[in-house]
């Protein structure tokens, strides 16, 4: 990959990831704080776990992509409540991302090793997005079953219509 076309990757995938987190913070907001515990099966992951997951691993994935390495760790929970994990969140992710977006287009096409894949730097910005939706979806999915309200993602929901 040139440098011009990670630039162009990264400013794409940029404001679409800026509008996910964002989306995500309302996700996790709608967690009841006495029902996080709840999952939909005993081999599910609860509802903490998955948005313990969602927010580590989208702050990880931003920082092994400005560090240009990838380590496993743990996903301890960086606050012991669902508003606590969403102050974090909040105020981690956007951090990440303006730093991987100010990278020098050289460092954003450089490949990288992913766990024995080499790949473009710039191209793990997609794993961030995809990953990041596949466990919203998920998550977002227990939130109505837990007996909170779904807010709207791509469009309205029966909890908040889309306004029209």
């Amino acid at each position: 990959m040139t440098p011009p076309a990670a630039r162009a990757v990264a400013n794409a995938l940029g404001q679409q990831i800026q509008q996910e987190w964002m989306t995500a913070a309302r996700v996790l907001e709608a967690i009841p704080e006495d029902r996080k515990s709840w999952s939909p099966d005993p081999r599910s992951r609860s509802a903490w776990d998955l948005a313990v997951h969602i927010c580590r691993s989208d702050v990880w994935f931003l920082n092994g992509i400005l560090a240009r390495a990838f380590a496993s760790e743990k996903e301890e929970a960086p606050a012991p409540t669902v508003a606590g994990l969403v102050e974090w969140y909040s105020h981690e992710m956007p951090k990440a991302l303006e730093r991987v977006l100010a990278m020098p287009d050289e460092a954003l096409a450089a490949d990288v090793d992913f766990f024995g894949t080499t790949m473009p730097n710039a191209t793990l910005l997609v794993w961030v997005a995809t990953h990041h939706a596949h466990h919203r979806g998920q998550l977002s999915t227990y939130l109505r079953p837990m007996g909170a309200k779904v807010p709207s993602i791509y469009g309205g929901s029966a909890d908040e219509p889309w306004p029209g």
